[in-house]
Order: structure tokens, then sequence, then C-alpha cells
């Protein structure tokens, strides 16, 4: 089955699945893009372009997270208060760290 869909500005037809390591396909510099190939360029454009929300340390890099457990009552108490203030629970915890570590 073909399909129209349009990428950047460009139509393209999609012709659906092929195997790459049957069919010859070449890169932009002549080399044959193999399945192998196909996921490992795939990979670097995941971690280039970062997964989820961009870093809080730096660019290119993931941001630690932290899991923790709390009391119901918190947690409701937590997510009243962001919702209140407009603002994700993340952010609402990492300003609450932020003050009680300057103190």
């Amino acid at each position: 089955m073909t399909e129209s869909v349009r990428i950047h500005d460009k139509q393209v037809t999609d012709r659906g699945a092929i195997d790459l390591d049957q069919q010859d396909v070449r890169l932009a510099d002549g080399t044959r893009l193999t399945e192998a190939k196909a996921e490992e360029l795939a990979g670097e454009i995941l971690d280039r372009a970062g997964r989820g929300r961009p870093s809080l340390s730096r660019s290119g890099a993931r941001s630690p997270q932290l899991r923790l457990s709390v009391p119901d009552e918190l947690r409701s108490r937590l997510l009243e208060r962001a919702e209140d203030e407009h603002r994700s629970v993340s952010n609402l915890v990492r300003d609450a760290l932020e003050h009680y570590l300057a103190s």
C-alpha cells in the first residue's frame, strides 16, 4: 500500500516497510543503508535530540532523576498546590528543595 505523506514541506511517497538487508538503499554519501546502520543512525538521532524534556544540567546530558515515596495526604497537597500555581509537580519540588537546601 502506498501513501503520500508530507515531511518538512515535501510530499513523499511511503511505500511501506522494506528489508534494508535485501534492497539496495544508498545514503547521500553513497554508502549502503543496512538494517544495522539504520538502527545506529536512529540511535544517534534520538541521543542528539534527547529523549523527553531538555536537560536541567547541561546540553546533551540527561538530568538525574529522583524517585521517592510520600504519604497520600502529602501527595494530594503537592498536586493541589502545583495546580493552584499552574506549575508542574517537578518544578514545584525542585524549587522547594532549592529553598530548603539554601537555608
